[in-house]
This record gives C-alpha cells, structure tokens and sequence, in this order.
C-alpha cells in the first residue's frame, strides 16, 4: 500500500519521524534473521564440544584396549564396559574395529563403514578425528582413530570408531537457541517502544518551533530567536529568518511605494481639479486658456510623477528578484539616450554635450540603464539656468567604469549630496520643478548593478565667471574577457 500511495502521489513527503523510525527498524528487521542464523550455527558449536569430548575419550579408552598378537589385533573389551558404553538414555552408541580393508573385526556391523575409507587411514600421530555420517534417516557423529603397532606398516593397523547418534546435541542447540531467541522477542518490541518514545522526545524541538510560528500573528515577520533551537535546526531557523527578512524587506517596500505614491499624487491631483473648478467658472476665452493651460501643465506633471513611481517600483522589483543582466556597451547605451535630449536642450538653450570614449563592457539591463541615464539628464537639465552647460561621459579607469553627468548649475553643498538621493528630498531654495525621486530612482537602479551613486560639487576657480555647478557619478564594475569568459571586478567605493 505504502509503494501505490507513492506512485500515485510522488510529490508527497512521509513525516520526519517515520522516515527515522523507518531507517531505525528497517535494519535491525533485517539483522534480526541473520542473528538467528549464526545464533543457530554458534549453538550447533557450542552443544557439539562436549559430546565430541566424550566421544573421543571413548575412542582413547578402547584404543587401550587393543593389542597385537604376532600382528592380529585384539580387543581385550568386556561385557561390563561394553554395557558402560552403550548406556545412553537418548542416543543410540555404535562402536567397531576394522582393518584397513574395511572389514569388520569387532563392534556393531550397524555403524557404517566410512564410504572413503583409504582417506582415514593416513593418521600417523593417533589423533581422534571426527566425521558425519547417516544411519536409517539418522545423523551420526563418528569419532575415530587410526591405531598402527609400534614398527609395523601403515597398512598393519586397525580403525576404531564410536559414532552415536545427534539427538542429545539437537536438544542443547535448541535450548541454547531458545535462550538466546525467546527473549528477543521480549527485547525488539521493547525497542521499538523505546525508539518510538526517544524519537518522540528528541523531536520535540521541532514540535515546539512548529508551534511557535504558527502563534504568530499573520502580519509578523519579525526573526524566530534562536534560544533554544537545536543545534541541527540552527541552519534551517536561520535560513527561514533570512527568508522573513527579504519578505519584510519586499512588504517595507511596498508599503512605502504606496504611502508615497498615494502622497505625491494627493497634490497634482488637488491642483488639478482646483484649476478644472477655476476653468469651469471663467467665461473670458483667454483666460479659460490660461487655465487650460495649467491644467494641461499639472496633468504632465501628474504623469511625469506616475512614469517615476513606476521606475521607481520596477527598479526595486528588479533589486529584489535578482534579475539577469547582459553584457552590454555602456559608452553605446549613453550616446543611445543622450541623442533624445538634444531638442529640449535645445529649446531651453542648454548645451548637451557628449564625450565619445571607446567601448566599456558592464553587465547590466538596458531598460533599468536607459532610465536611469534619462532621470540623471533630466536632473542635469533641470537644474541648469539657460546659456549652462550639461556633458555626458564615460570613463574606463582600470577596473571600474564611470558614468558621469556633468551640469553648471548652482552646484550642491557636501552636506546635502547625500540627502539628495532620498525619496521626494529637494534642496533648498531651488526654483526648478520636481518630485525629489530622480536622484532616488537612480540609486536603486545603481544598488540592482551593484554601482555606487555619488554627486559632488565641481571645484572651480571662484574668481571666474562660471557657475560652480555639479557632477553625478555612477561607478560600475567592469567585465573583462578572458579564457573562462567575462568576470566581473568588485565595486571599490573609493571613486564614488
């Protein structure tokens, strides 16, 4: 039943504690009839030592008894000790004289003459040896003895066995074996119970840590302490804490996309349906046009506001999914994107400039890169009065690639070049219109191609003419090709 309800269900997985207490009895069912074979095989041994013994004191006994008349054997063995050693209550004792022919001198024609007979004939040192043999469906146990007169032939000798039969030996196997066997059966279920109350106790930390993640509340993702954790399950706790850090990460996430968004919209929203409710009252065309207008400029700002909490969003996304990036040309990828701000440059009298360079190799996702390039141009641009400069480049410098965004505008102070790439942060004092996400856009797509973003002020000659202005930097880690392919170097913050 076990292999049809897994093979109907193949993804489904026994508990942890059958699967030990499986692994745990599996093997001692399995030894258990082996230990009854060699307990069977020891038994055997053990109850045939004594028996051989007196077997063999037997076969010395009569070989005292034997002499040699003018080269004839004689056994001088009477009645009495014939009686003596036929007087066993349970077995049946034979005992007989042959020579090496095989014929019978004296003793029991029962007793089987040895079917091999010149093989125990070769028994120089008068050894008692022992053999197994069947009579009438019975076994026997033979003890023998090759006896030769002192200086004669070997072919001059007589054997003597005495063989009896096993029932004697069978009876103290089987009482050794019931010794050994019978309190198995006692001690195994015992075991099982044993194992089955140890398993049951040594799982209970994870009964107990099963316990307390289903007690917390369902908005809880805070990390499980580790008091108290086993030491086997420290991994598993620490992965699963890991796990709730990135969900609490992903829901902190969310959470704040929407307070923001829902905070940044509330006001062109208002001033939208404000100018709607003033256009809805005027009756002169002119300025009913200039209403219009406003509304037609808030509505951009509305949905430039949108496409960068969408940006915003994706690049976080994009933070936290991991996504595949390929290798592609940063220098290529920036003349792409600063060729589609030319016209507004243009009309708000800008000079855009670009510093071609060679190619520089980075892994990265072009979309993610393209927006992240617009929002830093936009922010060039922005912030740059009319007759400004605004230069794009990029740098190869050993093993980084710098990606730089230059402007001559008011510049920025070291205090605030930090602040600048926090969400709907603006700078103090600065006329140009904006929703403070740009520069936060941009490090979230800088932390997805693990780049530093940086924008320091440009230190120039304050006797000239010039704005101060600023440059955002972004470094990226270089890709090289060598014989395994392109390897990335780690990002060293030192140029950001």
């Amino acid at each position: 039943m076990r292999n049809l309800r897994k093979r109907e269900n193949p993804d489904i997985q026994r508990s942890l504690f059958g699967e030990i207490l499986d692994w745990m009895l599996a093997p001692l069912l399995f030894v258990w009839p082996i230990s009854i074979a060699f307990t069977h095989y020891f038994a055997n041994s053990v109850a045939s030592f004594p028996y051989d013994q007196s077997l063999r004191e037997h076969v010395a006994a009569i070989s005292r008894q034997v002499s040699f008349v003018d080269g004839h054997p004689q056994l001088a063995l009477p009645n009495l000790a014939q009686i003596f050693l036929r007087s066993d209550e349970i077995d049946n004792v034979y005992f007989h004289m042959l020579d090496p022919d095989g014929q019978l001198i004296v003793g029991d024609p029962e007793l089987p003459v040895p079917k091999r007979l010149d093989t125990l004939l070769v028994n120089e040192h008068s050894e008692v040896l022992f053999r197994d043999d069947e009579y009438r469906g019975q076994s026997l146990r033979v003890a023998y003895l090759y006896l030769l007169e002192a200086g004669a032939p070997p072919e001059r000798g007589v054997l003597i066995e005495v063989g009896e039969t096993t029932e004697k030996r069978s009876q103290l196997a089987n009482k050794i074996i019931a010794s050994v066997i019978l309190p198995q059966f006692v001690i195994i279920p015992l075991a099982v119970v044993l194992v089955w109350f140890g398993l049951s106790q040594g799982l209970r930390p994870l009964t107990r840590l099963r316990d307390r993640i289903e007690a917390r509340r369902e908005a809880d993702l805070s990390p499980i302490a580790l008091r108290r954790v086993p030491e086997e399950l420290r991994p598993l706790t620490e992965a699963f804490n890991s796990m709730l850090a990135r969900m609490q990460q992903n829901v902190t996430a969310q959470r704040r996309f929407i307070a923001d968004a829902a905070h940044q919209m509330r006001t062109p929203l208002t001033g939208l349906k404000t100018q709607a409710q003033l256009a809805m009252r005027e009756t002169d065309p002119a300025e009913l046009r200039h209403a219009l207008r406003q509304i037609l400029n808030g509505a951009d700002r509305a949905s430039h506001l949108v496409d960068q909490l969408l940006a915003l969003a994706r690049a976080e996304a994009s933070e936290h999914s991991q996504q595949t990036l390929v290798v592609l040309d940063l220098n290529h990828l920036l003349r792409e994107v600063v060729e589609t701000w030319v016209v507004q440059a243009l009309e708000k009298r800008i000079d855009l400039g670009y510093e071609p360079a060679g190619s520089v190799l980075i892994l990265g996702n072009a979309f993610l890169l393209r927006e992240m390039i617009n929002n830093l141009l936009d922010n060039a641009l922005r912030y740059t009065p009319p007759g400004g400069r605004v230069t794009a480049r990029v740098v190869g410098q050993g093993d980084f690639a710098l990606l730089e965004i230059e402007d001559s505008g008011p510049g920025i102070s070291d205090a605030e070049s930090q602040k600048v790439f926090d969400r709907f942060y603006r700078v103090d004092g600065t006329d140009g219109e904006g929703s403070g996400l740009g520069l936060a856009i941009v490090r979230e797509i800088a932390e997805v191609h693990q780049a530093a973003a940086s924008l320091r002020p440009i230190n120039r000659d304050m006797e000239a003419d010039e704005p101060a202005g600023c440059v955002a930097r972004i470094v990226f880690p270089v890709y090289r090709a060598t014989s395994q392919g392109l390897i990335q170097e780690p990002v060293q913050t030192g140029f950001a």
